[in-house]
């Protein structure tokens, strides 16, 4: 009964309706040859990897490393791996990195020993973590081309390589590296150290620590970069470093911090500069700037991946003050972008000179008086002579902005403030807009430079419109002071020029196009409209009695039109009350000369009157005034000739003037000026005076 009970609980359990119907005895034996079995060749790989000779793994990992690079790797010591622990390790003897094809044909990068070890588990979830990476005598050589190319770029060429992102390394370790910079684009030679550890020194723990000198544009370069050991670095602590960037008269000085340790595609840093000419940054930064005088400038810098941010920065150049935002985005390669937005609470307006290369050689030396027609004076050039460099502003785009809230000017140029608008695309700068307000009126307009060819284009396109002429008369003295100015009028006037040369002196020397100004209307100290048509002695009498009566302007034109840089008089009008002249002539921008000739005819009858055209001649930086002799000699001649032969009193007859000179007709003459772009009103042109007009 009991062996019947037994068997049919066995069938219960283990007949057709069970899961194992292996006896349990035979299904132990199993497991344990299964066991046996996987524990045995657990052993053997232990075994294996414990005796395995790492250096046959050398061909196959240098092949991987040259595929993730783009270059040549090459490990020339042996390859050791611990691997039995719980922070495995693995040691290569020797590593060296080549050169891409286009770079020098030497190695990039060259290693006497790599040390490396990670944590176990972290691993296995997936992320890596490493106590310990260290470098025994590295030696780099870092070198870019011409044309920008960079053999750290470890890209494959279609796209620009992204900011180093080293993996969380807890003690970072470089033994006696050696760096070398070589930049022909930036015209950069630099060797140097590079050590980072722990050690005791007399001012506490010394850290990472990168020094050294060489040459930046033929002038001293030296850079020293400091920061804390690398030493127990944790991802999620701030790394602080200090850099202090010296080249001739330009230094740079950071403090800041890498918020991820050893990803350098984020950093932050306060940083000032200064020196004698921003667009010397160009060989640091990339970015082409501006010639200025004097600067120094404070800000803080962003680095978010390849986009670079100077905020918020301030400081003074030249006598200005100059504030803003600047942002590069340097994922195009080798060709940043930039966006500015920059502002001048107080512009000295001699800086805004800087940027088209004028010096202090190109201030005017003032008017000369000369009693004869004037010869071309030895001076020195007017118009700025520095070229500027194709080359820079094909390789970036820009988008800047700038505003001066008030100005800093002579009181023979009276500006309020200035706006200006640049935009380079590929070689393009473009200057839109251009606007000068003063006190009454404005000149506005746009420029070009075309570089994107061998030869530079370059057109201007400006306007002046409602400027009062007696706010560029310079503050009586003496008697006449809190009378009158001399002249009060509104100017309108309009320049477009067209002309090819990599200076602003080329440029205007090659020049095509018209010049136009026009007066509608206004007064003028009567004293000096007499001198205009020589009536020698109502205008020195009136100058000499301080004599502040005025009379109309009734209209006046200057146009001139431009070929191959020399300016022809077209039509030369100024009509007053008492005085018309009538000028010709020309200005040669090539060698700066004058030659313009001014001849006046009296409307009133005078009784000493000379017939002697007014000269302006001499330099543009220096022009010389004077009078043609010629006139007055035969004036002087017929007089004598009448007095000898006819009656003593007529010889004074040739420098009496009837005064029948007639009054121009201002409205074909503010119509010439308009015709030529000058910004005339239509109602000025229609009410313009009539030739028979009658004026004071």
């Amino acid at each position: 009964m009991t062996y019947t009970d037994t068997a049919a609980s066995t069938t219960a359990v283990d007949g057709p309706g069970g899961s194992d119907p292996t006896p349990p005895r035979r299904r132990s034996v199993v497991l344990r040859w299964v066991g046996g079995v996987f524990t045995a060749l657990i052993l053997a790989i232990i075994i294996f990897l414990a005796l395995f000779n790492w250096d046959w793994f050398r061909p196959p990992l240098a092949k991987m490393l040259s595929g993730k690079l783009h270059r040549p790797v090459r490990i020339v010591g042996h390859l050791k791996v611990h691997l039995f622990t719980w922070t495995p390790t693995v040691q290569l003897g020797g590593l060296q990195v080549g050169e891409p094809a286009w770079a020098p044909k030497t190695d990039l990068a060259d290693f006497d020993a790599i040390t490396v070890k990670m944590k176990l588990l972290p691993l296995l979830t997936g992320h890596v973590v490493l106590p310990l990476v260290e470098l025994d005598h590295p030696q780099i050589a870092m070198f870019q081309a011409k044309d920008g190319r960079s053999n750290w770029d470890f890209s494959d060429g279609k796209k620009p390589g992204k900011p180093a992102k080293l993996p969380a390394i807890q003690n970072f370790v470089i033994n006696d590296g050696k760096l070398a910079i070589t930049s022909l684009q930036r015209k950069l030679s630099f060797s140097g150290t590079v050590n980072a550890h722990e050690r005791e020194t007399g001012g506490g723990k010394e850290g990472f620590k990168l020094g050294g000198t060489g040459t930046l544009n033929g002038k001293p370069f030296l850079m020293n970069v400091t920061g804390g050991p690398l030493l127990n670095v944790k991802p999620d602590v701030a790394y602080p470093f200090d850099a202090d960037v010296r080249a001739g008269d330009t230094e740079v000085t950071a403090r800041g911090q890498v918020p991820h340790p050893f990803n350098l595609g984020s950093i932050y840093a306060d940083v000032s500069m200064s020196g004698r000419d921003l667009a010397d940054l160009y060989y640091l930064t990339g970015i082409t700037l501006p010639n200025t005088p004097t600067y120094r400038i404070a800000g803080h810098l962003v680095r978010d991946e390849m986009v670079y941010q100077f905020q918020h920065f301030s400081g003074r150049v030249g006598g200005s003050d100059l504030e803003g935002d600047l942002k590069a985005d340097m994922s195009h390669g080798n060709r940043p972008d930039v966006t500015a937005t920059l502002r001048s609470r107080k512009l000295d307006i001699k800086d805004l000179g800087s940027l088209f290369g004028a010096t202090g050689h190109n201030v005017p030396a003032g008017p000369r008086l000369a009693t004869t027609a004037a010869k071309p004076a030895a001076n020195h050039q007017l118009l700025p002579d520095a070229p500027l460099d194709a080359s820079r502003i094909r390789s970036m785009d820009a988008h800047v902005t700038f505003k001066a809230d008030s100005i800093i000017a002579s009181p023979t140029f009276p500006l309020r403030s200035v706006s200006l608008g640049v935009d380079l695309d590929h070689g393009l700068l473009v200057l839109n807009p251009i606007a000068f307000q003063f006190p009454q009126g404005r000149m506005s307009g746009d420029a070009s430079i075309n570089a994107r060819g061998a030869v530079q284009r370059n057109a201007v396109n400006l306007s002046v419109s409602g400027v009062k002429m007696q706010n560029f008369v310079p503050p009586q003295k003496g008697k006449a002071a809190g009378g009158p100015p001399p002249i009060e009028g509104v100017l309108d006037a309009r320049a477009k020029l067209t002309g090819d040369g990599d200076t602003v002196h080329k440029a205007a020397a090659t020049s095509d196009g018209e010049v136009v100004a026009v007066i509608p209307g206004g007064v003028v100290r009567q004293a000096f409209a007499e001198l205009l048509g020589i009536n020698a002695t109502k205008g020195i009498f009136q100058l000499l009695n301080k004599d502040q009566h005025q009379t109309d302007i009734r209209c006046a034109v200057a146009d001139f039109r431009v070929r191959n840089g020399v300016l022809q008089a077209q039509r030369v009008v100024f009509d007053t009350g008492v005085v018309i002249v009538n000028g010709s002539g020309n200005v040669n921008l090539n060698d700066e000369t004058l030659h313009l000739v001014f001849k006046g005819d009296s409307k009133q009858f005078r009784i000493f009157h000379l017939d002697a055209p007014i000269t302006i001649g001499g330099h543009l930086s220096s022009p010389a005034f004077g009078i043609n002799p010629t006139g007055p000699a035969i004036q002087a001649g017929i007089g004598a000739a009448l007095g000898a032969v006819v009656f003593p009193p007529l010889a004074l007859l040739p420098f009496i003037d009837p005064g029948l000179a007639h009054n121009a007709d201002c409205a074909s003459v503010l119509q010439t000026g308009k015709s030529a772009g000058a910004p005339v009103k239509a109602s000025q042109v229609r009410h313009a005076p009539h030739a028979n007009a009658k004026t004071k």
